[in-house]
C-alpha cells in the first residue's frame, strides 16, 4: 500500500485501487507467480506500477468530465440505503410474478420492444400483451406499496 500511495501521489483512492488491480492481476496469474518471496515481491511491485501507468494512460486517453459536487444534492447514506432496499423489492415482486407476466416486462422494458413486437415474438394477440403488462405492473406496484 505505501509504494502504491507513492505511485498515486498520495491519493488513498488511487492507491487502493492500484492495490486492488495488482491483486487480481496476482489472483488470475496465480500459476505462473515466482515461487521464491523475492521474486514474487519484485513481481507484485512491477504489477503495481503497471497497474498504476495503466490507469494514467485510461485517464489521458479520456478524461473524466466532473463537476463540483453539490453537497445540498449530493447522495447521502439514507438514499443509498432506500435505493438498496428499494431495488430488492422491486426484484422479489418480479421473482413472484408468472413467467408470462415476467417475459411480457423484460420484452417491453429491458429489450424495448413495442407491445406489437412482443406479441409477434410470442404469437400472441397484442390484447394479450398489453393485459399482462398491465397485471404485471400493476402486481409489482402493490407489492412495492407494502
Amino acid at each position: 500500500m505505501r509504494f502504491a500511495l507513492t505511485l498515486s501521489g498520495g491519493n488513498h483512492s488511487r492507491a487502493e485501487d492500484i492495490v486492488q488491480e495488482t491483486m487480481v492481476r496476482a489472483w488470475r496469474g496465480v500459476s505462473t507467480l515466482p515461487a521464491d518471496d523475492v521474486d514474487l515481491r519484485r513481481w507484485l511491485f512491477t504489477a503495481a506500477r503497471r497497474s498504476s501507468i495503466d490507469e494514467y494512460r485510461r485517464q489521458q486517453a479520456r478524461p473524466l468530465a466532473t463537476e463540483e459536487l453539490d453537497p445540498d444534492t449530493a447522495a447521502t447514506h439514507d438514499d443509498v440505503s432506500a435505493t438498496v432496499v428499494a431495488n430488492d423489492a422491486l426484484r422479489d415482486a418480479a421473482r413472484r410474478l408468472s413467467a408470462h407476466h415476467r417475459d411480457v416486462l423484460h420484452q417491453v422494458f429491458y429489450l424495448h420492444r413495442s407491445v406489437d413486437e412482443v406479441a409477434d415474438e410470442l404469437s400472441v394477440p397484442v390484447g394479450t400483451v398489453r393485459s399482462r403488462l398491465h397485471y404485471a405492473l400493476r402486481s409489482i406496484r402493490r407489492a412495492l406499496a407494502n
